[in-house]
């Protein structure tokens, strides 16, 4: 009979060969329900039971929420069943295959964060025998690397309700308890184009978008002073000029331009009101003018997730970990589990910064104090 680990290594290497990649580049967007079914599967023969929530009308991306046990409170561990998409070039082993050198366990999805599945997996059977005074639910989303639907079909739909929610993104086995939002917005100038030769025969789009770069640029200066939080390796909100296009020729007044931005906010500021002090900007260069000045946003936003320092899933999370809970820049499923669970936090094995990258990798040495761990939140949260 295989040892936990080495059972967890089985199904780890089934979960990285089955592939689930989600994209906003149709060509790369793939589904996930082979993941959600192989998870319910597993999660149906440990006891649980298991409702798979469709997110696209094709039923092709899924959500499975599994539970064991019943009543009020109880303990969500949640994670994402979708990876990135991949450069297999820049692989030194299949991508899509779980290989295991140098203590670790390579192939995409690995920490970010297929891995999460086993590990949960692996604490909640140290309870089969157990009954549990209060639920245990184990969420599976789609889609949260390219827009979040599978979190927000569950927030929609009301799930899930219980006392606390650890979200399984890599953090090297430390608390998170705050990470920034994210907004990406396109800003289009329309102007007048007209011959080179004589400016007043048009009206420059791109001398309009010098104008914003720049006015964006000092708002960013304001918001680092405003919304500034030192938790936060990068301490302030972020915004980066990403993109820009506009023009078609050197001879002719710029008639069109468009660029596209990231912003990055601390839980201090708001999204929507950050979003209405730029239309404001905006609109005031346009009328000095006399362009058109439009803004659009590419995602749907992700609001920043903060969770009360105090809280009893913060202290436990500490005491346990031996770390003090800490605040980073990418954004997860959080804020939309914060709608019906009472305390959310994000830990567990891997590092961030192996995700997205050539080479992701899963720490051996970190898997069995993740088992340890979850185990701990199970007993104080479901005994």
């Amino acid at each position: 009979m295989p040892t936990t680990e080495q059972h967890l290594i089985q199904q780890l290497d089934q979960l990285v060969s089955t592939p689930s990649v989600s994209s906003t580049d149709p060509g790369w967007d793939q589904g996930n329900r082979a993941v959600i079914d192989l998870l319910a599967s597993w999660l149906t023969d440990m006891g649980f039971s298991t409702e798979i929530q469709p997110v696209n009308a094709g039923g092709s991306k899924a959500n499975l929420i599994a539970t064991r046990g019943s009543g009020p409170g109880g303990l969500v561990l949640s994670g994402h069943t979708d990876t990135v998409p991949y450069d297999e070039g820049g692989w030194q082993s299949n991508p899509l295959g779980l290989t295991q050198r140098d203590n670790r366990l390579y192939g995409l999805g690995s920490t970010d964060m297929k891995g999460f599945f086993p590990v949960a997996m692996a604490a909640a059977a140290a309870f089969n025998d157990v009954d549990l005074q209060q639920p245990l639910i184990v969420l599976a989303t789609a889609d949260e690397e390219s827009s979040m639907n599978g979190a927000r079909a569950l927030a929609a739909a009301g799930y899930p309700k219980a006392r606390a929610a650890i979200i399984g993104e890599p953090t090297s086995l430390v608390p998170v308890r705050m990470h920034k939002g994210i907004m990406m917005e396109a800003v289009h100038i329309s102007g007048q184009s007209g011959h080179s030769s004589n400016p007043s025969l048009g009206n420059s789009a791109l001398d309009g978008m010098h104008a914003v770069m720049g006015d964006l640029v000092a708002f960013r200066a304001e918001m680092a002073a405003r919304y500034s939080n030192p938790l936060f390796e990068v301490a302030y909100p972020t915004l980066n000029l990403g993109c820009i296009h506009g023009g078609d020729s050197p001879n002719r007044i710029c008639g069109q331009s468009e660029l596209h931005f990231d912003l990055r906010m601390t839980p201090a500021g708001d999204n929507a009101e950050v979003r209405e002090d730029i239309r404001t900007r905006l609109a005031e260069i346009g009328n000095a003018r006399g362009l058109s000045i439009e803004m659009r946003s590419l995602i749907q936003d992700v609001s920043p997730f903060e969770q009360d320092a105090h809280s009893e899933l913060v202290s436990l999370a500490e005491t346990l970990t031996g770390h003090d809970a800490i605040a980073v820049a990418f954004a997860t499923e959080a804020v939309c589990l914060q709608l019906w669970v009472l305390e959310t936090s994000v830990m567990v094995p891997g590092s961030i910064d192996q995700a997205h990258q050539p080479d992701e990798f899963m720490p051996l040495d970190q898997i069995q104090p993740a088992i340890k761990l979850l185990e701990q939140f199970i007993r104080h949260y479901c005994l």
